[in-house]
């Protein structure tokens, strides 16, 4: 009995630690521009778009909770540049609540990586992974 217990014990610390050495990976940059909000106005129909898509690179890439919290109040502050105030605080609130890294939406924090993902730095290996996609991505 106490031989098999070994055996079982061994056997889960091969499964658990295989589960733990997987090399990060990143999938290619994508935007749906300003996710379930509008891109601009009805006049200008693409107003705040250049701000969503700045705002989905930070999403794509995750990070911390100060990464995600900057990235938001930047949101905020680059439509609000574009002259509507008013639509730079409610889509904060918007980002806040919708753009948590626990649901498993397309546009939730860290959404370039599998999920789940918490909060948390990039290691060196994923801050690489991130500079050499978004290189590829200049023309």
């Amino acid at each position: 009995m106490l031989h098999r217990m070994r055996n079982l014990r061994s056997l889960f610390l091969i499964v658990l630690l295989a589960g733990c050495s997987t090399t990060p990976h990143l999938k290619p940059f994508t935007t749906d521009g300003c996710s379930v909000f509008f891109d601009g106005t009805l006049s200008q129909k693409e107003l705040w778009l250049a701000c969503c898509i700045e705002h989905d690179r930070a999403y794509w890439q995750g990070g911390t909770y100060d990464d995600r919290l900057a990235a938001d109040k930047q949101l905020r502050e680059c439509v609000a540049q574009v002259g509507e105030q008013a639509i730079a605080e409610l889509m904060l609130g918007g980002v806040r609540v919708g753009g948590t890294p626990l649901l498993p939406t397309r546009f939730r924090w860290g959404y370039g990586w599998d999920y789940p993902r918490w909060y948390g730095p990039l290691i060196e290996e994923e801050k690489e992974l991130v500079n050499k996609a978004m290189a590829a991505e200049q023309p």
